[in-house]
């Protein structure tokens, strides 16, 4: 690192330690991250780390040099392996070290194209971005060049672009229920109202009703296979029939599902093949990758349209995707990431009846376990959980993603301080002193602007 920057580092790191520097960058930074799953208020506010110095397997320390085990989001479920996994960073050094950027194209994007092709024998293309978000606009882009249609049926959270969020221009609130409440449509133009329909997962009148509102103009149906809830009996196959009646692509959101029950997409777990997958997150174990693959007669309209961009093309992405994806078969780590999930599960439901806590815990992937409190104001209950396990050395919230890197003796100790924490809480619900034991403000529902 040169010399200036460490410095600034250090002198951030003495002085302002991670909830400090964050109220800094908030004034620098719009919303005081780049991602908003990211934000303190969405864990502990004016307590949480907020920064990192290093990270390594399931361990985080903090800009005080304070080390946590990571029981929350796994680098927002980037980090399938786990953290600065020795194999992918490997990998990515070697391509740092022959150019990264070049007049000339790297040989790794055939290589991982034959081998996602490999993983998922229905496909015969793929193109390359760098994160889910612009991989889906890039998805539906190609769909709608494909199809030479315009609307959109959808399910799901899809990303910031705007052929999502024109979803939110019609009421403000349609998109409530597709996992991030509090998605405000400003900037979109308002003459894309309409353009993207949204139904309810599993819910096949909803989405007969979302076919009949935009008619012969289906472009697509864009939908995640599988995310917090299991597909009822014959749903996706019904997806997967009506639009093609229509003559429209199935594009599958693989962005988070992905890796997860398997080396691949979960669609190969639930039998269903799309026109179009999606991938991003756990494709590179964190370093900036993401992969658009399809059936020839779909992905060939890629050629029509204009999709491109340098930093497409460059060299770590890739490498770091064959790295992961070679290491990610050879363990067979899904089934891993599967088995953390359903144990850390086990864990809070052990712990809460010890307790006598009521709480629900989500079903649908397993790796992207997650759980509520059951009671009339969950949010401080919530927010004493974090604030208490944050104590005990862990970071920890309402959700949990698995990576390889967990391992029993992880989860046996998380376990262990959620029944203490558990206890804890229900003791205070009892007493009707909750709100009294937080140091700091409730934890926020929803990514509604920060004053």
């Amino acid at each position: 690192m040169d010399a200036d920057a460490e410095g600034i580092l250090g002198r951030q790191s003495l002085s302002n330690g991670g909830a400090e520097l964050y109220k800094q960058a908030r004034k620098r930074i719009p919303g005081g991250t780049q991602l908003l799953s990211k934000r303190p208020e969405m864990f502990l506010p004016d307590q949480w780390p907020a920064y990192y110095s290093r990270a390594s397997g399931a361990e985080i320390w903090d800009m005080d040099g304070r080390r946590f085990v990571d029981m929350t989001i796994g680098g927002i479920g980037a980090c399938v392996l786990g953290y600065a996994d020795p194999d992918v960073d490997d990998a990515v050094r070697d391509a740092i070290g022959r150019g990264v950027a070049t007049s000339l194209n790297c040989p790794e994007e055939p290589a991982l194209a034959d081998l996602l092709c490999e993983l998922h024998p229905w496909a015969d293309m793929v193109r390359y971005l760098r994160c889910g978000g612009e991989a889906m606009a890039a998805g539906v882009r190609i769909a709608r060049a494909r199809t030479r249609k315009d609307k959109i049926v959808f399910c799901g959270y899809h990303g910031w672009h705007d052929w999502y969020l024109a979803a939110n221009l019609a009421q403000g609130s349609q998109l409530e229920g597709h996992l991030l409440p509090g998605l405000d449509p400003a900037g979109v133009p308002r003459a894309l109202a309409g353009t993207a329909i949204p139904f309810t997962y599993n819910d096949v009148a909803g989405l007969e009703k979302a076919l009949a509102t935009v008619g012969d103009d289906l472009a697509a149906i864009v939908m995640e296979p599988m995310r917090a809830t299991e597909p009822a009996p014959g749903f996706l196959e019904r997806v997967r029939d009506e639009v093609h009646r229509r003559q429209a692509l199935l594009v599958f959101d693989e962005v988070s599902a992905g890796f997860r029950l398997n080396t691949g997409g979960a669609h190969l777990k639930l039998g269903v093949n799309p026109d179009i997958a999606v991938f991003a997150k756990a494709i590179g174990n964190g370093d900036p990758m993401a992969a658009v693959i399809g059936t020839g007669d779909a992905m060939q309209a890629a050629q029509d349209t204009f999709v491109s961009s340098t930093h497409w093309t460059e060299r770590t992405g890739p490498a770091a995707a064959l790295a992961t994806l070679a290491k990610h078969r050879r363990l067979d780590v899904g089934p891993q990431l599967v088995k953390t999930g359903y144990s850390v599960q086990a864990e809070w439901r052990k712990a809460a009846a010890d307790a006598g806590l009521a709480i629900t815990i989500g079903g649908g992937l397993p790796p992207f376990s997650r759980f509520t409190f059951d009671y009339p104001e969950p949010l401080p209950i919530r927010t004493f959980f974090t604030q208490s396990m944050l104590d005990r050395g862990f970071l920890a919230g309402k959700a949990f993603y698995s990576m390889y890197a967990h391992t029993p003796d992880h989860v046996a100790q998380y376990g262990a301080a959620v029944t203490e924490v558990f206890h804890e809480i229900s003791k205070a619900i009892d007493a009707g002193t909750v709100a009294s034991l937080l140091r700091g403000p409730v934890v926020h529902s929803g990514f509604h602007r920060l004053a």
